[in-house]
């Protein structure tokens, strides 16, 4: 499941795009709020967690934006407003939730689960499939033709990552602002090798390959027999 973050103070913004990771989302984060706009107006995202307070521009112009351009996606908002008046005029503009500074984490969480199980987003989906590659999301369990498959949490994340989004080219700084939050350096092979190692796992033994090189663009998993 993919989440943006809009939050423009740094440390909140690794400590909430670490822990939901660890938690198994695939998290984009934004630190300022243009940007974070047109993330969520260009990709397409499971939950929003919108700060209010925003350098160039506010999370209430933002939200307002979204549902006028026709964008439903559930929205949480994090701020430390904390008054009433600010709680109403956010649920009143068409946000999900309201949370306020400071929060625990595990809140956070809950109330992301809650609104997925709301059926208010789309891709509440406990499995994904393609060909005889299955990932089990709640288990974290991946098999291949009835045979398991042991990930490591990033190379899980990149191959949900790569099935969510199949048969799409994924130049390697998609994947590594997705994977691992972080820009991609044309220096370094970080990307190649853990795409390298994940086909190991899920290729290597089985005639039908499902990740393929893009040659001078980035990867993608497709099932080309269909």
């Amino acid at each position: 499941m993919r989440l943006l973050v809009v939050e423009d103070e740094r440390k909140a913004g690794e400590f909430i795009r670490q822990g939901l990771t660890e938690a198994g989302f695939l998290v984009t984060w934004m630190s300022n709020g243009l940007d974070g706009y047109h993330q969520a107006m260009t990709e397409t995202f499971d939950v929003i967690i919108l700060d209010v307070m925003l350098p160039d521009i506010d999370g209430w112009r933002i939200l307002k934006s979204l549902r006028e351009a026709g964008n439903q996606t559930p929205v949480i908002f994090l701020t430390a407003r904390d008054s009433v008046t600010d709680r109403v005029k956010g649920l009143e503009l068409g946000a999900d939730d309201y949370l306020v500074k400071p929060f625990a984490f595990v809140e956070l969480l809950a109330r992301i689960r809650s609104l997925l199980r709301r059926g208010n987003s789309t891709a509440i989906i406990e499995e994904l499939k393609v060909a005889d590659l299955v990932l089990d999301i709640p288990s974290r369990k991946v098999t291949r033709a009835g045979k398991k498959i042991t990930l490591s949490q990033k190379e899980f994340l990149l191959l949900e990552l790569f099935i969510r989004r199949q048969g799409e080219v994924l130049p390697r700084s998609i994947i590594a602002s997705e994977v691992w939050d972080m820009n991609f350096d044309s220096d370094t092979n970080v990307i190649d090798v853990a795409v390298r190692r994940l086909r190991a796992k899920i290729d290597d033994e089985f005639e039908q390959k499902l990740i393929h090189t893009v040659r001078g663009m980035g990867y993608k998993l497709e099932d080309e027999s269909e």
